[in-house]
């Protein structure tokens, strides 16, 4: 199994962070900065952990906070 490095792993943070403040550029970059041998054991975990990858996680993040709250 291959491990996250610890880069990556704030890199991930990082994108998190810059997604939840509305930062998509700077997202992207941190994503982008991930080796590619973290970026499959993120994925692994993902799937395994929350039964999807990280691009179908943040497309739904997306789409729900599009949609229309229902009072």
């Amino acid at each position: 199994m291959n491990k996250i490095s610890l880069m990556a792993s704030g890199e991930l943070r990082d994108a998190l962070t810059a997604i939840g403040e509305g930062k998509g550029p700077a997202a992207i970059a941190a994503l982008m900065a991930i080796d590619p041998t973290s970026w499959q054991a993120i994925e692994h975990r993902l799937k395994a952990v929350v039964g999807t990858d990280l691009r179908s996680l943040l497309l739904h993040t997306v789409e729900s906070a599009a949609a229309p709250a229902i009072d």
